[in-house]
């Protein structure tokens, strides 16, 4: 039985291993400006990654100080655990299954739209109590204030590789037909009907186009991008602790077996 309840310590010193990428994946989202400011999905990843380091650790007590219910209840907590990360690897991919940029005419940038993007993510942020909290966090960061140093050109701009937010925050839709007079201030605009966006946009540098669903759809557009990747690290993990909690069940039925099998020889004899 030592030899299994060894087995069964390295085990979980894996699965306590495994938890690090979980907790990094949803540190690296609050880190990031735009999942810091809508607050979603950065804090069930972290708690579910501290979950897993407490379950590995109490497995790993149970298992070095040979602790019988306390390996039973690490095994019924793991379970439980996983299936509540595979839910969130396919909730995750189920919410960013939609949604794209469009391009548009002599433009090296994309335009968003927010009615591209799952029904669930759009009302994250069409809620006007909750979009007065996001834009006023996305209107403090310099991101459009960068575009103003880095682009003093029209053709140089509309040759830009903008990332969503700043596509759909720091100017007016392209097909308003507004007129460049630097990347966050416009005039003249040919057709205000051509969007109701059109008319969100105001050329105060703490307005521009936040109030815009383009700059929503923009967020949605980022927020996809950074939960893919973080999908991805889950589902990895997932594997992996899927694999690891299968050898631990196997190898904590082998120390049943040979605690029983000891006990029959000792009664036997």
């Amino acid at each position: 039985m030592a030899l299994s309840n060894n087995v069964i310590a390295a085990i979980n010193f894996v699965a306590m291993l495994l938890s690090i990428p979980i907790i990094g994946a949803g540190i690296w989202l609050a880190t990031e400006p735009d999942n810091s400011c809508v607050k979603i999905l950065q804090w069930p990843v972290i708690i579910l990654g501290i979950l897993f380091l407490v379950v590995a650790i109490a497995g790993f007590v149970g298992a070095f100080w040979r602790i019988p219910w306390l390996l039973v209840s690490y095994l019924i907590a793991m379970l439980i655990l996983i299936v509540l990360l595979a839910c969130l690897v396919v909730f995750i991919y189920m919410v960013t299954m939609r949604g794209s940029g469009h391009l548009e005419p002599s433009r090296s940038y994309l335009e968003y739209h927010l009615d591209d993007y799952s029904g669930w993510l759009r009302r994250r942020v069409r809620a006007p109590f909750k979009w007065d909290r996001i834009r006023a966090c996305l209107s403090s960061t310099n991101m459009c204030a960068e575009l103003n140093q880095s682009y003093h050109m029209a053709q140089d701009f509309f040759n830009a590789r903008l990332n969503p937010l700043q596509s759909g925050c720091c100017k007016p839709p392209t097909q308003c037909g507004y007129t460049f007079v630097n990347p966050t201030y416009w005039i003249s605009p040919i057709n205000n009907a051509a969007d109701m966006d059109c008319l969100q946009w105001n050329n105060d540098q703490t307005q521009l186009c936040f109030n815009c669903d383009s700059c929503k759809a923009g967020l949605l557009a980022n927020l996809k991008s950074e939960w893919r990747r973080t999908d991805i690290i889950l589902l990895i993990t997932l594997v992996a602790l899927i694999s690891v909690y299968l050898i631990g069940c196997c190898a904590f039925r082998n120390a049943k077996t040979e605690d029983l099998f000891r006990k029959y020889k000792q009664g036997y004899t």
